[in-house]
């Protein structure tokens, strides 16, 4: 496996150097690597890595939560709380109801087999996107309107919706007993024991931390470890209560962050480090899951209800902007970073497919929603992430501490 993942990460590096030279979001290169090197296309991945492939895109993706926390402060939060509380919702269920509305007349599926395509279509990528942002807030643009942290806030949540809506949507068509407003409520319970649970975790870390004061690199290692465990055992915690996992993650940045900067900037720089690996893991493996000759069976039906759904993000998006603080280019650019889809399309494309298979019933509405869930990972997650690329700089506005984080960043990254 080492030889794997040493020749996947060449690739992908030299991949990502490319598509930055045409002016592209290296995470593109990556993206297509994993597709060219995936069992769908070339099929020369290691064994091994496909195997532990789960894993180790959670763990990048643990990483990547961790350093959205501890750059997501307490000012610029409080700036864009109540809008951050509308973009975890109404964008996703603006989604879900066009593609519903629109499905059956682009699409050989039934209403409720539309709404189940919405809900899988609906969630965003906070693996493309929080990575992203972060760059947007260590580049200053937009910090002091606080756009990146609204999307951060927003994305983090709307994930949450789009599942729920989701199981539900199948437990209907499966005929079990599901009670649809039951499960909504719930969406709130997990975020708020998330955020409990991730503040609680934050001061322990934080007093751990004053107390024995290890280095910056053994405190990264203690975060990354104890978000693992914490991910580890969300299944376990469901039981008891509602619980986000992913919420609770970047809530331990959060509180030390609010306690002492100057650490929560120091886990946060060493934490980039790892990141520079850790990138090249998720986004080649993401990759590598894209079935071409399934989203290649979705036709242009599947892109034009993709295009459908789109629209109805941007539109919700809009509406949770209305009457805001945000200038028209802001608004613009929230929009945009609203539209990537990969990680949650990548983990539920399948979960009505598998339904409908453990029931002997049809498969073909699945079959159709694995293909279209496919194809919008294909076609929002590059055009997504080269989007936000290219415009952040011409569409947010610089931050009047910009170079002060530019200065600390450039001390820390001498180190």
């Amino acid at each position: 496996m080492a030889f794997g993942i040493a020749e996947l990460v060449l690739i992908g590096l030299i991949a990502s150097w490319l598509f930055e030279k045409l002016h592209l979001p290296g995470l593109i290169g990556l993206l297509f690597t994993g597709i060219l090197l995936g069992p769908f296309a070339l099929d020369a991945l290691n064994s091994e890595i496909v195997l532990v492939s789960a894993d180790l895109r959670l763990i990048a993706l643990i990483v990547i939560l961790l350093r959205a926390g501890f750059e997501l402060s307490r000012k610029a939060l409080q700036k864009v709380g109540f809008r951050a509380l509308l973009m975890a919702f109404i964008p996703c269920l603006c989604e879900v109801a066009i593609i519903t509305l629109f499905g059956p007349l682009l699409l050989d599926v039934t209403r409720l087999e539309a709404a189940m395509l919405g809900s899988v279509l609906a969630a965003v990528s906070p693996a493309v996107i929080v990575p992203h942002m972060i760059e947007t807030i260590e580049e200053g643009l937009g910090v002091d309107a606080g756009v990146p942290t609204l999307v951060l806030a927003g994305a983090s949540v709307d994930d949450a919706v789009a599942i729920v809506l989701c199981t539900s949507f199948i437990g209907i068509y499966v005929g079990d007993s599901v009670n649809m407003f039951e499960n909504i409520i719930l969406v709130p319970v997990s975020v708020l024991s998330g955020v409990i649970i991730g503040t609680g975790i934050g001061y322990l870390c934080y007093r751990l931390f004053i107390r024995l004061d290890p280095r910056a690199t053994k405190r990264t290692l203690i975060v990354i470890g104890i978000a693992i465990i914490l991910l580890s055992f969300q299944d376990q915690i469901n039981m008891l209560f509602p619980f986000s996992a992913l919420l609770a993650i970047m809530a331990i940045g959060f509180f030390i962050l609010e306690k002492n900067e100057h650490m929560a900037h120091e886990i946060s720089s060493k934490l980039g480090k790892v990141w520079v690996f850790a990138q090249i893991l998720l986004f080649s493996l993401i990759g590598s899951e894209v079935d071409i000759p399934t989203a290649i069976q979705a036709g242009l039906g599947g892109v034009a209800i993709i295009g459908v759904g789109l629209i109805g993000r941007s539109i919700g998006v809009q509406i949770c902007l209305f009457k805001s603080s945000f200038n028209r280019k802001e608004r613009l650019f929230i929009t945009i970073s609203y539209l990537p889809k990969a990680t949650v399309q990548a983990a539920i494309g399948s979960y009505p497919l598998i339904a409908m298979q453990s029931r002997g019933m049809d498969t073909a509405p699945g079959m159709i929603i694995l293909a279209i869930a496919v194809m919008s990972i294909i076609i929002t997650a590059p055009i997504g992430s080269a989007l936000i690329s290219l415009t952040k700089s011409r569409l947010l506005t610089p931050s009047d501490h910009r170079e002060d984080r530019a200065a600390y960043k450039a001390v820390e990254e001498s180190r």
